[in-house]
This record gives structure tokens, C-alpha cells and sequence, in this order.
């Protein structure tokens, strides 16, 4: 303590100001003052020995901060903890990525629709994109093939409120699919109100990553042997009637908890669909 000529004067530093703890559960809306970036928490992960916090702005752009200090919460600076109940963060995404809505209904199933190839199509994508799906009202359809595609397509009768997004195995340059879908578009209708996306896999099965099911990659089959047995023979697995293959197939979707364990190259075609049917009709 040193003197001055108004008496004693206390040098030590002044205690810290202690800020409120607030838990970052899902939902919760704060800013970070440091970038004036304002979003709902949507989920938290443990790296390096610290806590991140992901904020999704009100367009679901999504940026990543350390745990702690440096937060404005309705105006106040606070400090951003984690929840005590650690559980609650695992519904913060749906399988897709997306943001979860919490306490949402599924709506009611609009007209426009969602068609893949075959019943194991509907079943990825249900696993991964239903919680989204249901949110939107829109409903996945299973074709048996698509040689009859443009005969199904008028059946349908698109219009710009009744819009068909449809997903094709093994849309590649010179393929059969290629050509049937080329001559669908020409049909009157398609304009606008049809949306045909594909990837380039044999079948929906090629679209899991290897890694997903801890093979370094997918078996090569010959062209003399049904593709599903012969991936089911490679495993090991039992691959001699219909009903190996649905077992199989089950044994694999099981393994598939979320888009991470899906190729980019089916991702980016069912998010392009979705949009494509929610999209506003201009």
C-alpha cells in the first residue's frame, strides 16, 4: 500500500467481475461479442481438451466458438457453460445435419413427392432425411425401376403444385438410365415441375462409405453375377435367395446412423431434391 496526499491508496489489482453461468442448451440464442455473430446452439463437441459451441443463424449458417467467456446473452455478457445434462445435446441434429426443430408435428403430406428406384432407396433415405421429410410434408415413393418412367411421370401429372423430385441409381454418361431420363424431360410437363438427380453407383448400396462398414473398399463383382449376391457372396454373408438379400441389406443400413456415413455424391443429390420441392412457386 502506498501514500498519496489524500491518504492510503490500494495498488492491488480490483477482483475479477464474475459474470452469470448460462448453460448452452439446444436453442439457446446468444451473441458472440468478439464477431457480433448471433445464433441458436445447435450442438456442442469436446476438442483438445475444450468445449465448441456451434451457432446456427436464423439462415442455419452455422459457425463454431470456444465454451466460455466473451457471450452476450439478451444483451448481458455471460458465460457460456456447458449443460449439466449432457444427454439433451444428442437431439440437436436430425441424421441429416440438419438443425432440429423441437416439438415439431409432421405436417401434412403434401401433393408433390420424392421417388427412388426401389424399397432400399426409401429406407436410406428415410433413416437419414426422414426428420427433415416430416417437417416439410413430403413423402418418398418407391419405383420398381424406372423403364416405365415417363409412362408413371404423366400418370402423375406434375404441375407447380405437385412437383416430383426423383433419385436414379447409376445416372452416368452413355447408361441406360441416362437415355430414359434424357427422353423424359423432353416430355411436355417436366418443364420446371420435374427435378431428376442420380449418382453414379451401381446400386444405393455402394452409396455407404467403405469406412462406414470398416471395409477399405466396396467389392468389384463381375458383370456375369448379380451384383447384390455377389457383394453378399464377397462378405461372406448368405446371398442365395430374395430373402439374404433383404437380411443383407439390413445388416448394412444398420450401420448407417447418419449423413456422415453416406457419400457426398448421394448427399448432395437428395439435399438438391428437398430443395428443390420446398422451394417457394414463383
Amino acid at each position: 500500500m502506498e501514500f498519496n496526499q489524500w491518504g492510503p491508496q490500494d495498488l492491488s489489482p480490483p477482483p475479477a467481475r464474475t459474470l452469470p453461468k448460462v448453460e448452452a442448451v439446444s436453442g439457446l440464442v446468444v451473441e458472440d461479442q468478439q464477431t457480433g455473430w448471433v445464433g441458436a446452439v445447435v450442438r456442442l463437441e469436446k476438442s483438445g481438451g475444450m468445449h465448441i459451441v456451434e451457432l446456427a443463424d436464423r439462415r442455419e449458417k452455422i459457425r463454431a466458438f470456444p465454451l466460455g467467456f466473451g457471450f452476450l446473452y439478451e444483451g448481458a455478457a455471460v458465460e457460456l457453460i456447458a449443460p449439466r445434462v449432457v444427454a439433451t445435446q444428442q437431439t440437436l441434429r436430425t441424421a441429416s445435419g440438419s438443425v432440429k426443430v423441437a416439438n415439431s408435428r409432421a405436417k401434412v403430406a403434401k401433393a408433390s413427392r420424392i421417388w427412388v428406384e426401389g424399397k432400399h432407396d426409401a429406407e436410406l433415405v428415410e433413416k437419414v432425411w426422414g426428420d427433415d421429410l416430416r417437417v416439410e410434408g413430403i413423402v418418398v415413393e418407391p419405383l420398381r425401376g424406372i423403364d416405365d418412367l415417363a409412362a408413371a411421370v404423366a400418370d402423375f401429372s406434375p404441375g407447380p403444385n405437385r412437383r416430383l423430385g426423383i433419385l436414379v441409381d447409376h445416372l452416368v454418361p452413355g447408361s441406360k438410365e441416362s437415355r430414359i431420363v434424357a427422353n423424359l424431360m423432353k416430355s411436355p410437363g417436366t418443364h420446371n415441375n420435374v427435378l431428376v438427380v442420380g449418382h453414379p453407383y451401381v446400386d444405393v448400396w455402394q452409396a455407404i462409405k467403405p469406412a462406414t462398414l470398416g471395409i477399405p473398399a466396396w467389392p468389384v463383382i463381375p458383370r456375369s453375377m448379380e451384383w447384390k449376391l455377389g457383394i453378399l457372396k464377397a462378405f461372406g454373408w448368405p446371398h442365395s435367395t430374395a430373402e439374404d438379400i433383404g437380411l443383407g441389406w439390413q445388416r448394412l443400413l444398420s450401420r448407417v446412423n447418419s449423413y456422415a456415413d453416406l457419400e457426398p455424391s448421394l448427399l448432395g443429390r437428395v439435399e438438391e431434391v428437398i430443395d428443390f420441392l420446398t422451394a417457394p412457386v414463383s
